[in-house]
């Protein structure tokens, strides 16, 4: 039983020791951090700096306008719930032919577009809203106009799609496109941010790997600690009174 509770006694020594150590790496490592403060500062604003330009010289602004096409005909009433319903479940079907190729072609014949069905499929979103009838076509572009009118040709010729393939009336467009004036991305605050915090990172993760790297001696804790040895006495080098002293001689 003694043996056993020396032994529980020790354990728990150690822990407390090892976990002493810890902490005071811990607080090594948070001075050194505030002691090289200015180059993580200096980073952030120079990763920041770099995001910045890069944004603004390098990325090219995207555009994107939204036309609205209604898809329940002009012939239905309020009081038709069975059209309604019928609407409401033939929206993917109405998705799925606004992004078929026959219709992306006949937008790129129309506007005589320099690209395939694929690169006009990227450029082209189609969605619906829940409980609605109405499927917003948008289309993004480095170019503003171009943008709307690809978003405008593309109603109409989905519009046309919808009343020769599932054979009811040519839906309504709600609303056409305008030109937009305010670009989607970049998001440049977020990029200077992030450029920003990567710079901040990188410089803490120099600093703390050549702190890791750092097996020099410098206090009498580093003496105890490392050597497991007594410190008997310490000579402080006071290097501006050594020079104080030479100039008054």
């Amino acid at each position: 039983m003694e043996n056993e509770y020396g032994r529980t006694v020790l354990m728990e020594e150690r822990f407390e020791r090892n976990n002493e150590e810890v902490e005071i790496d811990l607080l090594e490592i948070l001075r050194v951090m505030l002691g090289k403060a200015w180059l993580i500062i200096l980073c952030l604003c120079v990763g920041a700096i770099l995001a910045f330009g890069y944004t603004k010289l390098r990325i090219v602004p995207q555009y994107s306008a939204t036309a609205k096409i209604y898809i329940v005909n002009s012939e239905t009433t309020i009081t038709s719930i069975s059209d309604l319903q019928l609407g409401t479940t033939l929206t993917p079907d109405y998705i799925e032919v606004a992004k078929s190729r026959p219709v992306l072609e006949d937008v790129i014949s129309r506007l005589d577009l320099k690209m395939t069905s694929n690169q006009l499929l990227n450029k082209i979103d189609v969605t619906n809203k829940d409980g609605t009838h109405i499927l917003n076509i948008s289309a993004v572009d480095a170019d503003p106009k171009l943008a709307a009118t690809i978003s405008n040709t593309m109603s109409d010729v989905v519009a046309d799609s919808i009343a020769k393939i599932i054979n009811t009336d040519k839906p309504n467009v709600l609303e056409s496109a305008v030109i937009p004036t305010v670009p989607i991305s970049p998001n440049t605050k977020r990029n200077v941010m992030v450029g920003g915090l990567a710079g901040a990172a990188a410089a803490m993760a120099v600093i703390f790997g050549m702190y890791m790297m750092d097996d020099t001696i410098k206090t009498e804790e580093d003496v105890r600690k490392y050597l497991k040895l007594t410190v008997l006495a310490a000579l402080p080098l006071e290097k501006q009174d050594a020079r104080k002293n030479k100039k008054s001689a």
